[in-house]
């Protein structure tokens, strides 16, 4: 997958434009949809979908449409599907936000535990021990509430 430019860099670039046009011109803007993303993730990783399924813990029929773009994942589930893919904490956002749910937010508590595992490369099952640990709801959808 091509390295994408971060959003704080070009708001930054937008914002010195003297019009949007100036800005639009240099073509950074994407119109890009969650399967499309997933599969770039999938293609650049040399990944299976079966073994991202399997590792994200989602249930296969789901994590399938949620592929083939007939299903929208909720948060937990695309950051789930984020652990699947080894995402990186600036693609699992990325991830997020093409699945129309919030980011993670380093000021929840919840959302700092699952971007500490997300920034070390933890699996899902070792976040949701954390999160358990913790005193916080898993992904899997068990833990204190």
């Amino acid at each position: 997958m091509a390295e994408e430019k971060l959003t704080e860099d070009l708001l930054e670039r937008l914002r010195a434009s003297a019009t949007p046009e100036e800005y639009l011109r240099v073509g950074d803007t994407i119109d890009r949809t969650l399967p499309e993303y997933l599969r770039g993730l999938l293609d650049a990783r040399g990944f299976k979908r079966a073994d991202v399924i399997r590792r994200s813990g989602l249930n296969a029929t789901f994590a399938y449409d949620i592929f083939a773009g007939k299903s929208r994942p909720g948060r937990d589930h695309a950051i789930m599907l984020a652990f699947g893919l080894s995402c990186s904490l600036i693609e699992a956002q990325r991830l997020l936000r093409l699945a129309g749910v919030s980011e993670l937010w380093a000021k929840d508590r919840r959302d700092a535990i699952v971007i500490w595992c997300l920034d070390r490369g933890r699996t899902r099952e070792e976040c949701d021990d954390t999160l358990w640990r913790l005193g916080e709801r898993t992904l899997f959808g068990t833990g204190p509430l």
